[in-house]
């Protein structure tokens, strides 16, 4: 068979994405559409937004049944996982499980479509994922932009919170991290918690069992430098928190922080010691911890219906819904 640019595979990262020497990008996973709707087993409400007409980042927006709820309710802002390079807003499994999410918590949510790598390399989702919250923020000060019905009439922004899976969740933290270090185009917005399921947080040295996998070490390795041309590597302070140089977790600008990871999960080390990293930091917040034995990455994504993905959930509302 001739060899002809097309078939030249550069970047082979399974099980997500190939790049073809000519430029094309294979996604392999989190490619199926699910459209905004209504979801007859929730009574929840979606649709899809576009907050930033130049660049085409959008949103979807959930409510759950508003006859139920009479007040106000509290917003999460949530990022997708998916390796910063696969899944979207519309991806069926994240549209079911977010479904669930919003009827169980009582709120208002707003899942952001970030930009993927490569074709667009970090810190594009970071820059993207912060638009966002400047134009959810602009719905407190009624600024141009702030068209959206949902969140002027039925959100309390006293009740705000950041939220995500895996590589989500990463961006969750670095959100609060930046928060707390600038704040243009956040006028009175407060970040009340962050709710951090599965992390994806990684390093060059490996910790706890990820020494005993030196093969899955260099799999995960493989993940993050494909999406981040960085001569810092796994090192890189937007993949490991902890490194000299990375801003200190005691400048994160929340009130309440959720860690929640997966027993079998190789990801849940990183997970564990970010936690108690943030009990030691002098972060002057609450800090909350869970973990699911037994189960492995994403799997309250896979089955969002599983008795151990409904505890997850309730215990991710109650979070939320605590004072």
């Amino acid at each position: 068979m001739e060899t002809t640019n097309s078939n030249i595979i550069i970047h082979d990262v399974p099980p997500y994405i190939r790049v073809y020497k000519d430029g094309t990008v294979e996604r392999l996973l989190g490619t199926e559409i699910a459209p905004a709707s209504f979801h007859p087993k929730t009574g929840v409400s979606s649709k899809d937004v576009v907050f930033q007409p130049e660049t085409g980042v959008s949103a979807r927006l959930y409510r759950p049944n508003l006859t139920d709820h009479p007040r106000k309710l509290p917003l999460v802002v949530y990022f997708h996982g998916g390796a910063f390079c696969i899944s979207s807003t519309a991806d069926p499994l994240y549209h079911e499980m977010l479904n669930i999410f919003v009827k169980e918590a009582k709120i208002i949510l707003v899942s952001v479509d970030y930009r993927l790598a490569p074709e667009n390399p970090l810190p594009t989702a970071y820059d993207d994922s912060w638009e966002a919250l400047k134009w959810v923020a602009s719905h407190i000060s009624g600024e141009k932009n702030a068209t959206e019905i949902w969140l002027r009439e039925f959100v309390d922004f006293n009740k705000v919170y950041l939220a995500g899976d895996s590589a989500g969740a990463n961006i969750s933290h670095h959100m609060a991290i930046r928060a707390g270090l600038e704040n243009p185009g956040l006028a009175e917005f407060k970040i009340s918690g962050v709710l951090m399921i599965q992390p994806y947080f990684w390093g060059e040295d490996p910790i706890g069992v990820e020494a005993e996998n030196p093969v899955f070490k260099s799999v995960v390795d493989k993940w993050w430098r494909f999406v981040c041309p960085s001569d810092k590597g796994c090192d890189d302070p937007l993949i490991n928190p902890f490194v000299v140089g990375a801003p200190s977790l005691s400048g994160l600008a929340c009130d309440k922080i959720l860690v929640c990871v997966a027993g079998n999960d190789i990801l849940r080390e990183r997970g564990r010691f970010y936690y108690e990293s943030l009990v030691k930091s002098g972060w002057q917040g609450k800090t909350e911890f869970f973990e699911t034995e037994g189960e492995d990455h994403i799997f309250h994504i896979l089955d969002p219906t599983c008795e151990n993905s409904n505890n997850l959930i309730k215990v991710c509302a109650k979070f939320i819904n605590s004072e």
